[in-house]
């Protein structure tokens, strides 16, 4: 067991999202080089001044490529501080060699299991806790000093590692949140097949009824049978990317779409009034896109009542264009500078890139929260009658 736990550490790979340099860092960069210069000219008891400050100043550079370049920014700062107090054995100044500002290495110590890579950790850890011991070793201190010493020099390691867990679990929790919402869409396709094929299965018997009685009226009913499969193709293209749970049954009844936010904006308990406004012909929606639209109108109207603060009213606008289907939902609350951007809305996001559409969440301009979506709202002309008559 610790064997498969040694190599599963040792074959972890870098995180994928490790950014680039961002104004943060040239501002720490300013910041150390700042106190580096500081020090080194208030500072009087430095020894070898020169050496001192430009160590500090080499490990103030070495910030830039502490994300891209874990390892070999940890070993080239850890390489540079055992420097001086391995020359100190033969020139033996009176007092410790560097500036107390040289303590930026700490930031190093973070890094490196925060965008380090298994093997970067463990070489790295290795040269870090190496590095450290010389230091403390060689230091004229108490046991008891020392140990503490070694301990705050690996914290913002400890720190680091959880940091990066805490983002990986939150990752891996919305990726399977989009796992969830893919699996809802496969069974929102289910019903929506399951409804055209009985469909085709009525109609093709009562034309085998008719056949022999009003010949035009089974070929109305072939006619049928051909729209209502070519639409279920039609659904089918559109969410082939969707994977199910076989071991999760589906119903057959359609879920709920555009016809039933009436019912939705009714439902009693709310303390919150929502304004429902709806436009365009959205009758013809597709199945999925209709259950999308009542999806995002629920999430966000739900969001607004648990958390917009002194709001009174929730506006709900869906309107159907000609190509596409706009749904817009906003609340009057008070903006308190934190986000409502949640699984919930991380989900319905995943919904709309998987049928083709956006959706945008955020704070309002003037107060409240925002949630705008567009998702395409006819079915193509070309599906439906696809084939020539004979």
């Amino acid at each position: 067991m610790l064997r498969d736990d040694l190599r599963t550490l040792w074959t972890e790979p870098r995180p994928p999202d490790a950014p680039a340099r961002v104004w943060r860092d040239w501002a720490l960069l300013a910041a150390c080089l700042a106190g580096v210069t500081l020090e080194g000219a208030l500072r009087e008891n430095v020894v070898w001044r020169p050496v001192a400050v430009a160590l500090a100043a080499w490990l103030c550079l070495l910030l830039l490529w502490r994300r891209r370049h874990p390892l070999a920014t940890v070993t080239l700062a850890f390489g540079s501080v055992a420097l001086p107090p391995l020359v100190s054995l033969v020139a033996t100044p009176s007092e410790p060699v560097g500036l107390y500002t040289g303590a930026v290495v700490l930031v190093l110590v973070y890094a490196l299991p925060r965008w380090g890579s298994g093997r970067e950790v463990v070489l790295g850890g290795a040269v870090v806790l190496a590095v450290g011991t010389l230091c403390v070793v060689m230091d004229e201190t108490a046991v008891v000093e020392k140990v503490v010493g070694l301990v705050f020099l690996m914290l913002p390691g400890v720190v680091g590692a959880a940091v990066r867990f805490r983002v990986t679990a939150r990752e891996r929790q919305l990726e399977q949140l989009r796992s969830r919402e893919r699996e809802q869409l496969a069974r929102e396709l289910h019903d929506t097949v399951a409804h055209h094929v009985s469909a085709m299965v009525i109609i093709a018997q009562a034309g085998r009824v008719l056949a022999a009685t009003d010949p035009s009226a089974a070929v109305e009913a072939l006619e049928g049978v051909e729209e209502e499969g070519a639409r279920t193709l039609e659904e089918m293209r559109a969410m082939v990317a969707a994977l199910r749970d076989r071991g999760v049954g589906a119903e057959l009844a359609p879920p709920a779409g555009v016809a039933d936010l009436e019912r939705l904006v009714r439902t009693p308990g709310g303390r919150l009034r929502v304004d429902l406004g709806l436009a365009g012909e959205l009758g013809a929606l597709p199945p999925a896109v209709d259950a999308a639209v009542y999806r995002i109108v629920q999430e966000s109207v739900t969001n607004a009542l648990r958390h917009a603060v002194d709001a009174t009213e929730v506006v709900v606008r869906v309107a159907a264009e000609r190509h596409s289907v706009r749904v817009s939902v906003r609340d009057d609350g008070r903006r308190t500078g934190r986000g409502r951007d949640g699984y919930g809305l991380t989900g319905l996001r995943e919904r709309a890139t998987l049928l083709g559409g956006t959706l945008r969440a955020g704070p309002g301009t003037d107060r409240g929260w925002e949630v705008d979506a567009e998702l395409p709202g006819a079915r193509s002309e070309s599906g439906v009658r696809s084939r020539a008559r004979r």
